[in-house]
């Protein structure tokens, strides 16, 4: 027979999980326990991807800004082209056609 003392051994420390908050609380415990068993496997992850995170959001926001200064310099060529085009068209219409200087013949 068993001691009392060995069935409170072999049940579970933590209480089955109930719902989501159960399944969350449950793993959130192991997780911790985990990373209070190994600190420096823990803490490495943290610098790899951490520095990898700090990385992409710099790549990400130089990204942006060349894009935004990219559209800014396309706007400009853009009314720079449009007012080209107005003005040689005013241009245009002013003079008369070449022909018309000329004498019938």
């Amino acid at each position: 027979m068993t001691t009392p003392q060995k069935d409170k051994d072999q049940q579970a420390p933590n209480p089955p999980a109930v719902g989501w908050t159960g399944m969350i609380e449950q793993h959130y415990r192991r997780i911790k326990e985990n990373a209070e068993t190994y600190p420096y496997v823990w803490s490495s992850y943290i610098v790899v991807y951490g520095g990898f995170g700090l990385w992409f959001a710099y790549r990400w926001r130089k990204l942006r800004r060349t894009d935004d200064r990219v559209r800014v310099l396309q706007e400009k060529l853009r009314k720079l082209a449009e007012s080209e085009s107005a003005s040689s068209a005013t241009a245009k219409s002013d003079k008369p056609p070449p022909h018309a200087d000329k004498a019938p013949i």
